[in-house]
């Protein structure tokens, strides 16, 4: 199953709105929604807290986190729009996206918390997600 299915985009915009900017062809809404999909994975695979990008968005049903699921679904209208705007209120739509990337740019900063799968180095999923460290040991002093 994907993260994020057709009919799902209903919570963001109505069936017949997709329908109409389609012209009811699914390979085009599925590649807004695998478009809006990569983009917000950019946003979390550069983030300061390195994310389990795909234990993310691998989650299915409940277990997705319901904001990056809501994010995405705007992502992938937004993706849609680019076709036509059919009895759609462009502002409504470009506002809730801009908020959208904000917050995703927020989360990508670090100056935002949110619960998500995080990363390890050895990648088990434990640990601080930092790939490496460097540095030097103490300075040894013979006496």
């Amino acid at each position: 199953m994907a993260f994020v299915t057709k009919e799902e985009l209903k919570t963001v915009a109505y069936s017949y709105q997709v329908s109409e900017i389609t012209e009811a062809d699914d390979d085009i809404v599925l590649q807004a929604i695998a478009t809006g999909v990569e983009e917000v994975k950019a946003y979390l695979a550069t983030a300061k807290q390195q994310y389990d990008i795909a234990a993310i968005f691998a989650a299915t049903g409940n277990d997705r986190n319901a904001l990056i699921l809501q994010y995405t679904k705007i992502v992938a209208l937004w993706h849609l729009l680019i076709l036509c705007n059919v009895d759609i209120i462009y502002e409504h739509v470009k506002d809730r996206y801009d908020r959208g990337i904000n917050f995703l740019k927020m989360i990508n900063k670090g100056e935002s918390a949110i619960d998500l799968p995080v990363k390890d180095a050895d990648g088990d999923g434990e640990g601080d997600g930092k790939p490496f460290r460097f540095g030097s040991r103490k300075k040894f002093i013979h006496q």
